[in-house]
């Protein structure tokens, strides 16, 4: 149990080292595809916290097929890049914990202290962040 808690908090912190584009073109495209269904049967929804999807679902019978799509889209990419993080974090547990631990959560300066100690950590935590392709995202 502890573990996987240990899983998806780094998930949600490395989120913003190499997730960040990978959202943002996710939402914007979403946001695109579904502009039509958006004005027609969501204009008074507040984004958020999956108020948006909830709305898509409650009217899921008249969902554009290309809005549909996209949603999917987004969903299967979102699961990769879990998948990938949560590979590095399991691979990087003892690397998180030994040049990490006293990192401010969020931000993702956790992603980032892993990425300035790669010369430094294991064989397997090196490798997970090459598999990956871990890197800071400059703004």
């Amino acid at each position: 149990m502890k573990r996987n808690v240990l899983v998806v908090v780094v998930a949600v912190l490395l989120l913003n080292v190499t997730g960040a584009w990978a959202q943002d073109s996710i939402i914007d495209n979403v946001m695109k595809a579904c502009e039509p269904e958006i004005n027609t049967y969501c204009s008074q929804v507040t984004p958020g916290e999956g108020r948006l999807l909830a709305c898509f679902y409650a009217h899921e019978d008249k969902i554009s097929g290309r809005c549909q799509y996209a949603v999917y889209e987004g969903a299967a990419l979102l699961e990769q890049f879990a998948a990938a993080v949560t590979h590095v974090a399991t691979e990087c547990h003892d690397d998180l914990t030994n040049f990490c631990a006293q990192v401010e959560l969020g931000e993702g300066r956790v992603g980032t202290c892993l990425l300035e100690h790669k010369a430094e950590v294991t064989d397997a935590c090196r490798q997970a962040i090459d598999d990956v392709g871990l890197e800071v995202v400059e703004d």
